[in-house]
């Protein structure tokens, strides 16, 4: 039996309060956990009081690095990046050497570059998981305009003044001059990234961008695998959730934001002429607009906001349909992942890395655009034999592909490939 390692995971979210990648973290702690290893989480936090706070999280050992950034964009950027770096390498180098950790893994844009710097300072491999977009875009999602569907086809001059104008406004002609600060900032992303030991991907849509990217990565090592799911948990809730809610109805998961397509959610949903009302779980910058649209357009909604994951999975699991508008290029959503590990059919955008998670007509059904989409929902709401062949495929995939157990089985193999050179 191989022996136990020690790791020291890093991330800018975590639960008992994350979204998708501090779930996917979790998971990685849990299952390695299972396996044997002892593993310890630093996580970030910009919002709060400055400090380094001790906690728990069944039974892991959190340490939150707490460094307050200002509410002043440019300056909160910085504070966000180049001083949280390094600041956080400092005291990762020394709680990896007093820990005594065989590698570290870095797990989203503000702690993967300390993490590989302190790793290369003490002298142990670093893994990076990049589970978005932000070492080639310097807003993480590949959108150069929210208002338009198409993705930026690289970060050039020209294409960051285009993308600083609709997020900026009238202060464009102030904020193009950060574009030489922007420009170095994702230089420095790549370099870093690219001394990693390993790059972990979680879609082949991520895969491909670095390597189409960021040259930086030719010669790192760079693998394809999904985020772990608990499917036992999963398991549990499709057998046993209480309907929360006698009649039917559909429903939409996430962030409220124009790269989750939020804005064409309630148009296609109105075309498509549903017959149930659209249950809303999650928050954002867009919510009033979504309100104001399905009064104008006659859409029933029921916003519950943001809830706890296991009231959200109830309301996933009874469902008639998950609708997934997003038009950004998802990296890999767990939302589409837990949907299809509960049974419930979906209509999604073809976007990004939601090809490695539905097969058109088998497990969901996919469409290229929002005239697609509201089609797909029409077919859905009309097709019940549809939505629970779809549904039924899709647990069976979802179990084979995305189950924990296998996918943290994959990324120990990475571990042990990277120290047996150095054992030797």
């Amino acid at each position: 039996m191989s022996a136990p390692l020690r790791v020291l995971l890093v991330t800018d979210a975590f639960p008992p309060v994350c979204g998708g990648s501090g779930w996917s973290t979790f998971e990685l702690a849990r299952g390695l956990v299972a396996r044997g290893h002892h593993v310890e989480v630093v996580k970030t936090d910009t919002k709060d009081r400055t400090g380094v706070f001790d906690t728990s999280v069944e039974g892991l050992r959190v340490t939150e690095f707490r460094r307050r950034a200002s509410d002043i964009p440019f300056i909160r950027n910085i504070q966000k990046n180049e001083r949280l770096w390094s600041s956080l390498e400092r005291y990762l180098v020394d709680r990896l050497r007093t820990g005594r950790f065989d590698l570290v893994h870095g797990q989203h844009v503000m702690t993967t570059v300390p993490a590989i710097r302190a790793a290369r300072t003490v002298g142990i491999p670093a893994v990076a998981t990049v589970r978005d977009y932000w070492p080639v875009c310097y807003w993480s999602d590949l959108i150069y305009d929210p208002s338009q569907a198409g993705l930026c086809p690289a970060c050039s001059v020209t294409m960051m003044t285009r993308c600083v104008r609709p997020r900026a406004g009238a202060a464009s002609p102030a904020a193009w001059t950060l574009i030489p600060y922007m420009r170095a900032n994702l230089l420095t992303k790549r370099s870093v990234l690219a001394q990693a030991s390993a790059i972990i991907a979680p879609s082949h849509a991520i895969t491909d961008d670095l390597r189409r990217r960021a040259p930086e990565l030719a010669q790192t090592p760079l693998y394809t695998i999904p985020n772990p799911v608990d499917m036992t948990r999963l398991d549990e809730v499709h057998r046993v959730a209480v309907r929360p809610s006698a009649d039917p109805y559909a429903i939409y998961v996430g962030k409220l934001a124009p790269n989750k397509g939020v804005q064409f959610l309630i148009d296609a949903y109105a075309d498509a002429k549903v017959p149930w009302p659209l249950v809303v779980v999650g928050d954002g910058p867009l919510r009033a607009e979504i309100e104001a649209k399905a009064g104008d357009r006659g859409v029933a909604v029921r916003m519950l906001g943001w809830l706890p994951r296991d009231r959200t999975l109830e309301w996933m699991r009874h469902a008639e349909v998950l609708a997934f508008p997003s038009y950004g290029p998802e990296s890999l959503s767990r939302v589409l992942i837990e949907a299809s590990a509960l049974g419930t059919p979906i209509a999604a955008m073809e976007t990004g890395g939601t090809r490695d998670i539905i097969h058109a007509g088998l497990t969901g059904l996919l469409s290229a655009d929002v005239a697609g989409f509201s089609r797909d929902l029409q077919t859905l709401a009309t097709d019940a034999r549809l939505r629970t062949a779809l549904g039924a495929q899709a647990r069976i995939e979802a179990h084979a592909k995305f189950s924990a157990a296998s996918v943290v089985e994959r990324i120990e193999q990475i571990y042990r490939g990277l120290l047996s050179p150095l054992a030797a």
